[in-house]
This record gives structure tokens, C-alpha cells and sequence, in this order.
């Protein structure tokens, strides 16, 4: 019986940044290389990254070699190896989804050993990612061989099926020295370390009613702004962080959801199915009558499936005459155990954990969902509205968080600039995209037509 050897890596250039994993399965007995797999994940981190290359290795020997199949594991990333083995304890709570995921693989298998391996004997692993990330940065898809081409062709031989998207983690402090130096290789430096430091007091006094979502998230990187000094369209974007361009101009009207009583209070306002106040029906109506005027001309409503959303592009759609679609993407980032409590609130009860999430946006409340995951599911939503409505003017009616991340992923602004923007309740902001490739914010939390309706 055939007994495997796994390597597997993953590198993001930027971290977080443009992101890809390689992993390549040997015969135990002579080395013979049976399968290679590599892809692009999209903007995110070095353990995700990490992760997904274990993910992949363990799913294609199941492929292989079946159910209870022999394999011996073998990584220089010393956090995943040592979690896997049952030596760390994993703290990130946004690790945990890929840990499981692969646990549940490795169960299948019988893995006889779980080994850290120095850089220079994961080399293979290692130029699989990073031709993965290369040929993304080029705007194609990885494929077996070390060859590239459009997308979507074929990826690799032995390729898992990607998993969804999964909250993200930086490096745990016990893991850094031991994977401090990384990645020489073409493109940036894909094993930089980028923490993030806490808001400051003044920061956190800066927000907005309801807007504790907004307090980090990942930066664009530096690779993603040479391919856009190159010409090659970023955002807003397609899970890889480069795509082609779209032939026409699109218009991207974002509208925030009017007032609710969450907002009124400054609570934790996420996936909560808030509904307006009769001051947010007021607004709701009033984006309404402006937007069924010229100079609009709309041709699609998209909406977040949350009431508060649903309710206000409904009062849009009343005067238009439009259907509105519903785009689960859309939604406010999930603040779970917080959801509905002030921040003081928080502040007393989960004090590791908000000084974590301050820091941090691979970090998660206690059962919600990190910066990171929003961004990445954001993004999506953005390409999917701006592929499939080319050229037309585009209603999107969400919350703060996505709406910032989508005007924030156009201006290809830093993380830091989150602190920065302020979004009224009921506002318009305006994002077009261009044939060439690059997109322009137009407008910025316009609030005109609200004048005469208490904010």
C-alpha cells in the first residue's frame, strides 16, 4: 500500500494581501511527485494561507489513496504544525473554521506524523504558491506545470474545491520567531508580518452611530498597486485581487439603510434584523423620491438581506418600478455575542476580546465575524455587481461596513483611512468603473436630500 508525503505552503504578499497556497503530494518510498495543486485565495493572510495549502495536500490524497490512507505531514509553517499535532492551543478563535476543516480531513487519513521543516527542504510548496500568486498578479489562473492561463481553465492536478471563505489570523505570538524570515522569492515579501495597532481613544470617539464595524480592515497592497500603475483593474475585485476589465463604464450608487433604534442608541448594530424607526422611514423615502429623479436613471436595486436595508430599497423600488434583488454579501459585518450592546457594554464584559478585535481585523467578537471575512465577501460583491451590470447604474443599499470596504477598495485607500470617513445614515456615495480599469469615488456621503428630515 502507497504511503504519502505532504508539502504544503502559503504566502500572502503583504499580510494581508494578495494570498496563495501550494502543496505537492510524494510517494513516501522513492519521492515520486503524484500531485500538485496552487491557487490564488484572494486578499488575506500568511496562516490562512497556510492552512488552505494543508487543506488542499490532505484533500488530494484522499483523492489518491482514499480513506484511511497513509500520510506524513510535513510544513515550515510551525503554527499550523504544531496546532495540527495538539501541541498549541489555537487562541485566534479565526483560525479555528480551517483547523476543524482540516482535522476533519486528517481523521479520514491515518497521518503518521505531523513535522516542521525548515524553509530550504519546502521549496517545492513554496514555488507553488508563489507561481500561483504570479500568474493572479498577471491576471490568469494557475495551472499544473508551472504554466498559467486564463481563467477559468484547469488548475491543477489533484485540486480541491476551495472552501468558503474563513475568518483570518496573523501569527500568533508563540509562532513568530520560529517564522520571522520568509519568502525571497519573486514579488514582495509574502511571510512580512503586519500588525496592526490599536485605535486610539480619539479614534474610537470618532465613529459613528452604529458603526463599530468599521474600525479595521485589510490594507491594499503594494503588489495590487503596481498592477495598477500597470493598468490592470483591482477592485472591486474578484477573490484574487487582479481581474480584466469590464468594456463599459458602471455607476455604483451605495445607500446606507436609514435609522433604527440600534443606530439611535449606538449599539451594536450587525446581523441583528433591526427594523427602521419612523424617522428611518422618513429617510428611506426621501433617497427615494431623490433617486426616481433625473439625473438618475437606475437599472438595478441589490439590497442586503437585513430588514433595515430591505425596507429602505424597498421605498426606492415603490417609486422606481424596479425589483429588487437581494445580495447575501451585502450584509453588516456579524458582531455575534456583541450584537445589540454599547460599546461600553462590551467594553466591561469582553475586555480581551474588544482589545483584540481593536487590533487586530483577523480578530472576531465571540461567535461573529472578522474584518477580514467582510472584506473578502464584500469584494465579491462588488465584482458580481459590476461584471453582471455592465455599463448600467447600479443601486446597492447596505451598511456601513460594506460600504466602506467598497470605497475604500476604489480608492485603493490604507486601512487607517476607515478612521476617516463618516457615513450618515440614508447617505449616498457614488463609485464608477471604467473600461481602462480604474475606479473613481464621484461622490461621498451625500445627504442633501435630507434636508428638512432629522439625521
Amino acid at each position: 500500500m502507497t504511503s504519502y508525503v505532504i508539502e504544503a505552503d502559503g504566502g500572502s504578499r503583504g499580510n494581508p494581501g494578495p494570498a496563495g497556497y501550494g502543496a505537492v503530494v510524494k510517494d513516501a518510498s522513492d519521492g515520486q511527485v503524484l500531485a500538485e495543486t496552487a491557487e490564488a485565495i484572494g486578499v488575506t493572510t500568511n496562516n490562512v494561507a497556510e492552512y488552505r495549502g494543508l487543506i488542499a495536500g490532505l484533500t488530494a490524497v484522499l483523492r489518491l489513496g482514499g480513506d484511511g490512507a497513509s500520510v506524513a505531514v510535513r510544513m515550515d509553517s510551525k503554527l499550523v504544525v504544531e496546532q495540527m499535532a495538539g501541541r498549541w492551543k489555537i487562541k485566534n478563535e479565526g483560525l479555528r473554521p480551517l483547523a476543524l476543516e482540516a482535522g476533519a480531513l486528517a481523521r479520514r487519513l491515518r497521518v503518521t506524523e505531523w513535522t516542521w521543516i525548515p524553509r530550504e527542504r519546502n521549496k517545492h510548496a513554496d514555488r507553488l504558491a508563489n507561481e500561483a500568486m504570479d500568474a493572479a498578479a498577471k491576471g490568469l489562473t494557475w495551472k499544473a506545470g508551472g504554466t498559467s492561463a486564463p481563467p477559468p481553465a484547469a488548475e491543477g492536478t489533484a485540486r480541491p474545491s476551495a472552501p468558503p471563505p474563513s475568518p483570518e489570523s496573523t501569527r500568533e505570538p508563540s509562532a513568530q520567531t520560529a517564522e520571522s524570515t520568509r519568502r525571497p522569492s519573486s514579488g514582495p515579501s509574502s511571510k512580512a508580518t503586519a500588525r496592526r495597532a490599536a485605535p486610539s481613544a480619539r479614534q474610537t470617539d470618532l465613529l459613528d452611530a452604529g458603526d463599530f464595524s468599521d474600525l479595521s480592515a485589510p490594507t491594499a497592497s503594494l503588489v495590487t498597486a503596481q498592477q495598477r500603475a500597470k493598468g490592470t483593474r483591482t477592485g472591486p475585485g474578484t477573490g484574487t485581487g487582479w481581474a480584466p476589465p469590464t468594456r463599459v463604464a458602471t455607476s455604483l450608487l451605495l445607500l446606507r439603510h436609514g435609522e433604527t433604534e440600534l443606530s439611535l442608541e449606538r449599539r451594536f448594530s450587525g446581523r441583528g434584523d433591526a427594523e427602521l424607526t419612523a424617522n428611518g422611514l422618513a429617510q428611506a423615502s426621501a433617497a427615494a423620491e431623490r433617486l426616481s429623479r433625473e439625473p438618475y436613471r437606475l437599472d438595478v436595486i441589490v439590497t442586503s438581506p437585513l430588514k433595515r436595508a430591505r425596507q429602505t430599497a424597498e421605498a426606492v423600488a415603490q417609486l422606481t418600478g424596479l425589483d429588487v434583488e437581494v445580495d447575501e454579501d451585502l450584509r453588516e459585518t456579524d458582531f455575534g455575542a456583541w450584537e445589540g450592546h454599547t460599546f461600553t457594554e462590551v467594553q466591561r464584559r469582553w475586555p480581551a476580546e474588544l482589545t483584540a478585535w481593536l487590533a487586530d481585523p483577523e480578530a472576531a467578537p465571540p461567535g461573529g465575524e472578522s474584518f477580514a471575512t467582510t472584506a473578502h465577501r464584500v469584494q465579491a460583491a462588488g465584482a458580481r455587481l459590476v461584471e453582471r451590470h455592465e455599463g448600467k447604474t447600479v443601486l446597492a443599499v447596505s451598511h456601513v461596513t460594506p460600504i466602506k470596504m467598497l470605497l475604500r477598495f476604489a480608492l485603493m485607500a490604507p486601512l487607517e483611512s476607515l478612521y476617516r470617513m463618516h457615513l450618515d445614515l440614508a447617505c449616498l456615495s457614488l463609485i464608477e468603473y471604467y473600461a481602462d480599469g480604474p475606479a473613481v469615488v464621484k461622490s461621498f456621503n451625500d445627504i442633501s436630500h435630507l434636508t428638512g428630515h432629522r439625521r
